[in-house]
């Protein structure tokens, strides 16, 4: 599913308003950020009590819903009024342009509000960027993406990255359809049969010292 980041969205605005200044009056791009902050309450009130996903969505559609109706139809008229070159007018229209991806996370209480989360996810792999600057073959740095999405992704779901994929691998040989592969990723996975399998090796080659 393609998805937009409200994060980014709101940057823009807030690059307007720190261009203008602080003694600038408030004005569009001021107003977008307070609305787009009040998507933000929605999400960490639903954070805070614990909410399932399916109560999410609930809550996105009676709550965000409205919320986005209105800011579209501003975003709409401000873009009959704003400077296109100017950085609100890039603001709104960038908002507009991908008004599609941005209501998406609407449609499903697991989906997130902005990419914050795979942002700090891949942060460990750009900062060390440069060690792999010159990977030697295109599979190679194919291969290095994929590791690292495996792992960025297990550690999301509460598993430890060392004995998934230990488990990953030996279990990997023997699986002929989707369905099977479907089953092992981090999302889906038994917790019980890693916590066996890492307990069967711990007996078999006994404690460390």
């Amino acid at each position: 599913m393609h998805l937009a980041c409200w994060a980014h969205v709101r940057r823009k605005f807030f690059d307007s308003i720190k261009a203008a200044g602080e003694g600038a009056e408030p004005g569009i791009a001021h107003e977008a950020v307070a609305i787009i902050n009040s998507l933000y309450k929605i999400e960490k009130d639903a954070r805070v009590n614990g909410l399932k996903p399916d109560a999410i969505q609930k809550i996105r559609d009676q709550q965000a819903k409205p919320i986005l109706e209105s800011f579209k139809a501003k975003l709409e008229t401000w873009k009959k009024t704003v400077v296109p070159k100017s950085l609100t007018g890039k603001a709104v229209a960038y908002a507009l342009n991908l008004w599609d991806r941005l209501i998406v996370y609407l449609e499903n209480g697991e989906l997130q509000i902005d990419n914050n989360s795979a942002e700090n996810a891949i942060r460990p792999f750009a900062v060390g960027r440069k060690n792999w600057l010159f990977a030697d073959t295109v599979d190679g740095a194919m291969a290095s993406a994929v590791l690292y999405s495996i792992i960025e992704t297990a550690k999301a779901n509460g598993l430890e990255p060392y004995w998934y994929l230990r488990f990953l691998l030996e279990k990997a040989p023997g699986l002929k359809s989707k369905e099977d592969f479907r089953s092992l990723i981090p999302q889906n996975i038994d917790r019980q049969l890693i916590m066996k399998m890492q307990q069967s090796h711990i007996n078999s080659e006994g404690t460390p010292s």
